[in-house]
């Protein structure tokens, strides 16, 4: 194998901007991959309370394409959006590919999981005549399956779905898997090559990648995003914008990214096209359990302290109003 774990991890955190993890894996990873996968390791994903985003970002993948990863590299058994069939000869793949490969197949769930009143707010299937709740499904596969993956916000930790006052009692995979690992792919939606990366991962060296204390792979999720923000001279001379679209730091109009642990000042989004600080928008520190309760408002003053109780950015704002550039310049 050419890569080692460390040079691995190293390329996962040193990432340039604008360069795919995948693409400078280069020609090496189709080989690998081709050995790694020769199997073609069984995948289930499970869909709960959610918007779909994070499917979508997936497909959205551009270096390997989606249709490589799904026809080459795994075998992906059953997914509602995008697998063929319907109805109850699909939700049998299920039950059939977690008894004929247990311990071995890979869950990815997307989206929370509702647990009032025995999870009935999320039916996501049929067996036997009778409904098959998401509550029911996630501990039934996720304590079947090698590992199992959380693929988005939501499923990590909760998530929209999951804010107060959070009717259906909507938690993460964590809360409901306890006797196999749960890798959590945070961010909202979920970043194509934090997941393709991480299953990379574990089919080149057949172990988990090395988790953080809220089950993220570390190799992912470095430092605060406001550490090596390109805003970040702007906060340095005490810079801040007042208004959206203004330039210097945009911790005053709201941003989270001294909380959040995130790497998108690297990758960028839609193939490195944009995200969110660049595009002139705060941070909403998406990667973080404590979103989205904790994380509001959006866009507003957001009160920081240190450890010694100061406040942080040390500045005393006049009032700040969030508007559009056309509105500024009425004004």
């Amino acid at each position: 194998m050419g890569l080692t774990r460390r040079e691995f991890i190293k390329l996962c955190m040193s990432s340039a901007a604008g360069a795919s993890l995948l693409t400078m894996l280069g020609p090496e990873l189709e080989e690998t991959l081709a050995l790694a996968a020769d199997g073609k390791p069984p995948v289930l994903w499970i869909q709960g309370a959610s918007c779909t985003g994070c499917s979508i970002s997936l497909l959205n993948s551009v270096e390997p394409g989606i249709a490589k990863v799904i026809l080459d590299v795994i075998s992906l058994r059953y997914h509602p959006n995008i697998m063929a069939g319907a109805g109850h000869l699909c939700a049998e793949v299920l039950e059939e590919t977690a008894t004929k490969y247990k311990d071995q197949f890979l869950l990815v769930v997307e989206g929370g999981i509702p647990t009032k009143d025995k999870g009935i707010y999320c039916i996501i299937a049929e067996k036997d005549g009778k409904e098959l709740t998401m509550l029911q499904a996630v501990s039934t596969l996720g304590n079947a399956a090698a590992a199992v993956i959380a693929a988005g916000q939501c499923a990590s930790f909760g998530g929209i779905p999951g804010a107060a006052p959070n009717p259906t009692g909507v938690v993460g995979v964590n809360k409901v898997v306890t006797k196999k690992p749960v890798i959590n792919i945070s961010l909202c939606p979920m970043h194509p090559d934090h997941f393709l990366g991480t299953v990379i991962y574990i089919l080149m060296y057949g172990q988990i990648p090395e988790l953080d204390k809220f089950g993220r792979p570390k190799m992912f999720y470095p430092e605060p995003i406001h550490d090596d923000c390109w805003r970040r001279q702007y906060f340095d001379v005490g810079k801040f914008a007042q208004y959206a679209g203004d330039e210097g730091c945009l911790a005053l109009l709201g941003c989270k990214g001294f909380v959040a642990m995130a790497d998108c000042n690297k990758r960028g989004w839609n193939n490195n096209v944009n995200w969110c600080v660049r595009a002139g928008a705060p941070c909403m520190a998406c990667s973080e359990p404590t979103f989205p309760d904790e994380s509001a408002p959006f866009y507003g003053l957001y009160p920081l302290t240190n450890k010694a109780g100061v406040a942080y950015p040390p500045v005393v704002p006049q009032k700040v109003e969030f508007v559009t550039p056309l509105e500024k310049k009425a004004l």
